[in-house]
């Protein structure tokens, strides 16, 4: 992607906790306008604590640079340009949330009332307008999650980091949420860096991945291009009865098959579709569907992980 803007670049990054190694020699670069980024892995991975790393809040070997600047020398003009949204608790007890959002922006150098102009808009945006002059305190656990991204937008941020914002949240609120984060690349210019174990979040949200495995880089790109290297020769396939038939069929042709009720998942030897239409054929089955199967980004990773492992 020649010229395009560098929003996050790692070489040889490593953090230690003591005798701990929890970020094994990350090297990975982010490019792009405007981008919605998946920071993916299980719990213990090293996502919060890169995330921490890249704020300039943990000291680190390697090197680490966000949106052009060094993060070691400028950990203050890092932070200026960055949103964040931890994934604990963070309001201070007894403040509303237009309070809260005011002060956050100028803990980022704006001028107060410029700050509280900022606070209602986010709030606002966040859908929490009428619930603003209410102590944060007393808010449940969809409202706190709301006003942590709204603290996290009040001074504009090139790049809003998102530590498992999804936290806590019942299925509603959870789609609220996403429904939020998707919407802030177009909405405001900013990228998105969307740490979560739930990959379901981040398939909705994002279109690149950055993928952690015990503080390894497993990878580093777009995710539909993980998902196609994942589905190469794979089909899905329903006839009008007896799937059990085709399947045992399709095995005596050296497929591999996995039924899924009566749909059956077919992964071809040679890539060649006229397996199953032979196999078909022969066993007296008409098929009634055949197409090429995606695959989900949770697949997609255990596959990475097992390749690495």
């Amino acid at each position: 992607m020649p010229g395009a803007k560098v929003i996050l670049e790692v070489d040889e990054l490593n953090k230690h906790y003591g005798r701990y190694h929890a970020l094994r020699g990350l090297t990975f670069k982010i490019e792009g306008e405007a981008r919605s980024i998946g920071l993916l892995g299980p719990n213990g991975a090293g996502k919060s604590t890169l995330l921490k790393v890249l704020l300039g809040l943990l000291p680190f070997e390697g090197s680490a640079q966000v949106l052009g600047l060094d993060v070691k020398r400028a950990p203050f003009s890092v932070r200026a340009q960055i949103g964040y949204m931890p994934e604990r608790d963070c309001h201070l007890p007894g403040m509303n949330a237009v309070e809260l959002c005011a002060y956050g922006g100028e803990l980022a150098g704006l001028p107060r009332p410029e700050s509280l102009e900022r606070a209602h808009a986010v709030l606002e945006f966040v859908g929490l307008a009428d619930k603003r002059y209410q102590t944060v305190d007393g808010y449940s656990t969809g409202m706190k999650q709301k006003v942590k991204l709204a603290q996290a937008l009040v001074h504009d941020p090139r790049l809003v980091l998102l530590d498992e914002p999804t936290n806590g949240l019942d299925p509603q609120g959870r789609d609220e949420m996403l429904e939020l984060v998707k919407s802030l690349p177009k909405r405001s210019g900013c990228s998105v860096i969307l740490s979560s174990h739930l990959l379901p979040d981040v398939e909705k949200v994002c279109d690149q991945a950055v993928l952690l495995h015990q503080g390894e880089v497993l990878y580093s790109g777009e995710i539909d291009r993980l998902q196609r290297e994942g589905q190469q020769d794979l089909y899905e396939v329903r006839v009008k009865s007896d799937e059990d038939k085709l399947a045992t069929a399709l095995r005596a042709r050296h497929c591999v098959v996995e039924k899924d009720g009566a749909l059956l998942a077919v992964k071809l030897p040679d890539g060649d579709t006229g397996i199953i239409f032979d196999a078909a054929a022969q066993e007296g089955l008409q098929v009634r569907h055949l197409q090429p199967r995606k695959v989900t980004l949770e697949s997609a990773f255990l596959r990475v992980v097992g390749e690495k492992s």
